[in-house]
């Protein structure tokens, strides 16, 4: 049911071409190998084969397609699941149709989108550890959350009105001090709320 709801709202979105359908993560799979599609979104949680899997299995068979997860809880395990496995976004599925599509442009332009619902734990206070963020100066604190939201550099800079060189350079600075090896783990890395391993 919320699968035809959600093609159906899709289907009405300009320039948005819904190009196969599934009813679990192995059905989607086997779809997505004779399949071309620009972006996978799907139910987190699935009978078969769910969406992390699903995530998963699509990094091996085909490493840049993004993967949007819908899920109905905010479920910290499921969050870090889907992230390590590969995902590209994590939405809860109350999330307007205005948000989906801003979305499915963002991890489509190679972006990561996390609901910001799910992102805030942290951030938050007493959580166990260190939070990440206290490593940073403020401005790449700023570059920090605008990455682990998905945001392009491009898109960052003309939201803090900045050259894309000055962006990229900024980044490429907070993934050296964090020790991450790219924006994936980075929002990860924010998402968990603890200081990476050897940072």
């Amino acid at each position: 049911m919320i699968r035809r709801g959600l093609v159906m709202l899709l289907s009405t979105v300009e320039g948005v071409v819904v190009s196969a359908q599934a009813e679990n993560g192995q059905a989607a799979l086997h779809i997505l190998r004779t399949t071309e599609v620009d972006v996978v979104v799907t139910d987190a949680r699935m009978p078969v084969m769910g969406g992390v899997e699903l995530a998963a299995e699509c990094a091996q068979l085909h490493p840049r397609l993004p993967v949007l997860l819908l899920t109905t809880f905010d479920d910290d395990a499921l969050v870090q699941a889907a992230l390590s496995a590969g995902a590209s976004g994590f939405l809860l599925k109350d999330t307007s149709v205005e948000g989906l599509v801003v979305a499915l442009d963002a991890v489509i332009a190679g972006g990561m989108v996390i609901d910001p619902r799910v992102t805030r734990p942290a951030v938050q206070p007493g959580r166990t550890g260190e939070s990440p963020l206290t490593l940073l100066t403020r401005s790449e604190r700023v570059v920090a959350e605008l990455v682990a939201e998905g945001r392009t550099n491009r898109e960052i800079a003309a939201a803090l009105v900045l050259a894309e060189g000055t962006v990229k350079n900024h980044v490429s600075a907070l993934l050296r001090k964090l020790g991450l090896r790219d924006r994936t783990a980075l929002a990860l890395t924010l998402y968990k709320g603890f200081r990476p391993d050897g940072a």
